[in-house]
């Protein structure tokens, strides 16, 4: 039981610790860089705009929607991203005739930058539809993660492998039994890479597709001078992307202590 409550301790200081530095920063970027104050609005402007002017409760109805829509949208990012890691990973773990074939498509297509390419994208899945979000989504999370995960799949125990193949066990035997279970810390490191990765690819998707949620809203917010809602809305998703992240921690640190590895979050 010490050895999951410690971790969890360290990922709430962490927490608080990275929410104070940025507040911080936040304040002192506003504060020290001569920005007009009608257009920046520092962290103590947000949150009266959010809870103690009169029309605050109006204000957090009008954003929680939006909100909303972009966690569903990088929630469809992050996991058509990370199920195609996995699986991608698996397959180059397979056969390496696969990932001679694919692997130097993916750097091709991970050089390119994907602003340059979303609107090709748009084009063939459509615009506004949830195969854009999913497919830029998904881009943004696919190869950090594909990275990570072959990584863990490849520190897989030698002496380990052996014993599977002696008792008569197949490739896909050994990455079932020993690679996947000893790639699940590089499994979860990829997972938290992706959250704030796949919360840029729906605010990217929803700028330049869908034109809902926070990333369709800034655009608009700018040209109609609502100053308080774009910061706040920034605000909020930050901070939402943050705590997704340290959920994700907290979930690696409990399962890898139920499952011996506490070394591996200590």
């Amino acid at each position: 039981m010490k050895a999951i409550w410690r971790p969890l301790g360290r990922s709430a200081a962490n927490a608080l610790l990275t929410v104070a530095i940025v507040l911080a920063a936040w304040w002192a970027v506003v504060s020290f860089t001569g920005i007009s104050p009608y257009v920046a609005k520092g962290p103590a402007d947000v949150w009266e705009f959010l809870f103690v002017d009169t029309d605050a409760a109006a204000n957090r109805a009008g954003l929680w929607p939006l909100l909303g829509q972009t966690l569903q949208d990088s929630l469809l990012g992050f996991v058509t991203g990370m199920v195609a890691a996995l699986v991608l990973a698996v397959a180059f773990s397979l056969s390496r005739a696969i990932e001679a074939g694919v692997m130097p498509l993916a750097l091709l297509l991970r050089s390119i930058p994907l602003v340059a390419i979303a609107p090709v994208i748009i084009l063939i899945t459509g615009r506004g539809t949830a195969a854009s979000v999913a497919v830029i989504g998904s881009i943004v999370v696919l190869f950090p993660a594909l990275a990570s995960i072959l990584f863990g799949l490849s520190r897989a125990s030698a002496q380990s492998l052996d014993l599977v193949r002696v008792y008569g066990g197949g490739r896909f035997a050994q990455l079932r039994k020993v690679n996947i279970p000893g790639a699940l810390p590089s499994l979860f490191a990829a997972a938290r890479v992706s959250v704030p990765g796949a919360v840029t690819g729906a605010l990217l998707a929803e700028w330049l597709s869908t034109g809902t949620g926070i990333g369709g809203m800034i655009q608009k917010f700018t040209a109609q001078a609502r100053f308080d809602d774009l910061w706040a809305s920034v605000a909020i998703i930050t901070l939402v992307t943050l705590v997704l992240y340290n959920v994700v921690q907290i979930i690696e640190n409990v399962v890898l202590a139920r499952m011996g590895m506490v070394t591996t979050v200590e």
